[in-house]
């Protein structure tokens, strides 16, 4: 089992115990898993991924069977929603797992302490190790330690398309 950065909760746990294997079968990666709520109201978001991504076609299909899974274990009492997604082009990060797969990528990472005096700090993840992340930002390289992170993400920048035919030159 994969740790989240920040409180999990026992069913949380859980569910990730028991979710694991079966997309592991199915060849998706359990990304992130978060419930939400309490009693009857429970909101159940799970993030799955691949290589090449997840189609929508495929989300359904894993949604049936973990709906299935979870009815047959029991694993959250009551009723709930069950939310199935891919990570998207923008995505939190919240586990080691995610950092790394951002490697290179432009992150918006805040933090409860200033680091460099700032707690915003948006930069390329250079790398993660033992010592938190290594973010350019800047220039300069800034080490975060992952306790003091309070929320992080990817960040995806739109690129105009040039125009077609371009700017014609004076003739």
């Amino acid at each position: 089992m994969v740790t989240a950065i920040g409180p999990q909760s026992d069913t949380t746990d859980r569910l990730w115990e028991s979710l694991e294997p079966y997309l592991e079968a199915e060849g998706i990666e359990l990304d992130d898993l978060d419930v939400r709520g309490r009693g009857n109201g429970r909101i159940v978001r799970i993030t799955v991924d691949a290589p090449g991504g997840v189609g929508v076609d495929r989300i359904a299909q894993l949604s049936r069977g973990m709906s299935h899974l979870l009815d047959e274990e029991d694993s959250v009492s009551g009723s709930y929603t069950l939310e199935v997604s891919s990570p998207g082009l923008e995505r939190r990060l919240r586990r080691p797992s995610h950092y790394r797969k951002a490697v290179g990528r432009e992150l918006d990472v805040r933090t409860s302490d200033e680091i460099d005096g700032a707690q915003r700090h948006r930069g390329v993840l250079e790398g993660i190790d033992d010592s938190g992340l290594r973010l350019t930002v800047d220039g300069s390289t800034r080490i975060i330690s992952l306790r003091s992170v309070t929320q992080a993400r990817t960040v995806f920048r739109w690129e105009k398309s040039p125009k077609p035919g371009g700017k014609r030159g004076k003739r």
